[in-house]
C-alpha cells in the first residue's frame, strides 16, 4: 500500500490491530477466511486521506478514500457519513465501521462535512450531496461502478445518507457543487451526481421537525438549526419523510427499539411511508437496542442484513449458507 505521513498508516494499524487481538498466537495454517482478508487487506486496498471535495463558509471538506488500484473491474462503492446530531463527530473516529464494506469488496468514501459550529442546517445535508457529486466526477480515477453506489450513515450521518439519496435537484441543495463539477466553469452544467443503489441507514432522524418541540425535542437538533429563518419550513425540507416518493432506491433501516437519542418510530414512520410509496425497503429491529452502541452478537446480525439486502439487490455476491 502506498501511504505518505502517519494519517496513510491509519488503515495498516487498524488492520493490525485487529489482526492481534483476533488472533492471537493462532498460526498462518489455521487461519479463518476472515482473517485472511483482513492480513491481506493492506496488500489489495490503498488510502487517500483528507481529499478536500468541497470549500464554503472558508472551511474545506474532506473525504478519505479506500480503493483497490489494482482493480480490473470497477468495484461497487459505499459512501458512508459519520453521526455526532450535525454537531460533533469526525470520519476518522468511525474508521471501524468501512473494514465490513471493504471485506464484501466496495471501495469506500468515508465523508466529513460542515458541523453546525461551522455552518448550521442546511450546510451539512449540501455537503453530503456534493461529496456524492465528486464520486461521481471521480469514479474512474478510483475504480468506482457508479451503478453500484451505497450511501450509509449513522444517526446524523443515517438522516445525511438518506437525504443524500431522496432529496432531488430541484430542492436546490446541490448549487455549491456545480462549479467544481463544470471544470471550464461556463457550462453547459452536466450533472455528475450518480444514481444511488441502496441506502444503509442506521438509526437515522427522518423528521427534523419532530426534534424541535414537543416530547421528542432534542438539543442537538435545535442547535443545528440555530435560529436560522424560517427554521420549521426548513426542518421539513431537510427531513427524509418529506422526499418519500415511488422509484427511490431500496432502504435497509437498522435501529434499536429501545433508541433514547433517536426515537424508534422514526424508523417505523420511514418503513410505512416506503411501503405505502412502493419502495423496496426493509427495517431490521434490534430489540432492547439503544443508540447503537450494540452488543457484538447485534452487529454481526445487522451486517448480516445488510450483505444479504445488497446480496439481494446484485450489488454484492450471495452469502454462502
Amino acid at each position: 500500500m502506498t501511504m505518505n505521513g502517519n494519517t496513510m498508516h491509519r488503515l495498516s494499524g487498524v488492520i493490525a490491530l485487529v489482526v492481534f487481538c483476533t488472533l492471537g498466537a493462532t498460526s498462518w495454517a489455521q487461519f479463518p477466511e476472515a482473517e485472511r482478508w483482513v492480513a491481506q487487506a493492506e496488500n489489495a486496498y490503498e488510502v487517500e486521506p483528507n481529499v478536500t471535495y468541497l470549500v464554503a463558509n472558508n472551511y474545506e471538506a474532506k473525504l478519505d478514500v479506500y480503493y483497490p488500484p489494482g482493480s480490473k473491474a470497477p468495484v461497487p462503492v459505499v459512501m458512508t457519513i459519520h453521526g455526532g446530531g450535525w454537531i460533533e463527530g469526525t470520519k476518522e473516529a468511525s474508521i471501524l465501521r468501512v473494514l465490513p464494506y471493504l471485506q464484501m469488496g466496495f471501495g469506500v468514501v468515508n465523508v466529513e462535512y460542515r458541523l453546525a459550529k461551522v455552518s448550521p442546517a442546511p450546510a451539512a445535508v449540501e455537503d453530503c450531496l456534493c461529496a456524492l457529486h465528486w464520486i461521481g466526477r471521480n469514479a474512474k480515477k478510483y475504480h468506482f461502478d457508479l451503478s453500484k453506489v451505497v450511501v450509509t450513515g449513522d444517526s446524523a450521518g443515517g438522516h445525511l445518507a438518506l437525504t443524500t439519496t431522496m432529496i432531488p435537484f430541484s430542492a436546490g441543495f446541490e448549487n455549491e457543487c456545480a462549479a467544481d463539477d463544470d471544470g471550464n466553469h461556463k457550462g453547459p452544467w452536466i450533472d455528475p451526481r450518480p444514481k444511488v443503489a441502496a441506502v444503509v441507514n442506521w438509526y437515522g432522524i427522518t423528521d427534523v421537525a419532530d426534534m424541535l418541540q414537543g416530547p421528542h425535542i432534542r438539543s442537538y437538533a435545535v442547535s443545528w438549526l440555530g435560529s436560522v429563518p424560517n427554521r420549521e419550513d426548513l426542518a421539513k425540507r431537510l427531513s427524509p419523510l418529506t422526499y418519500v416518493r415511488a422509484g427511490l432506491p431500496p432502504v435497509l433501516t437498522i435501529h434499536g427499539d429501545a433508541d433514547r437519542i433517536v426515537p424508534y418510530s422514526h424508523a417505523i414512520r420511514l418503513h410505512d411511508a416506503l411501503n405505502k410509496a412502493g419502495v423496496r425497503n426493509r427495517l431490521l429491529t434490534i430489540p432492547g437496542g439503544d443508540h447503537g452502541d450494540f452488543t457484538a452478537d447485534q452487529q454481526i446480525v445487522a451486517f448480516e442484513a445488510i450483505h444479504q439486502f445488497l446480496a439481494e439487490l446484485g450489488i454484492t455476491p450471495v452469502i454462502n449458507q
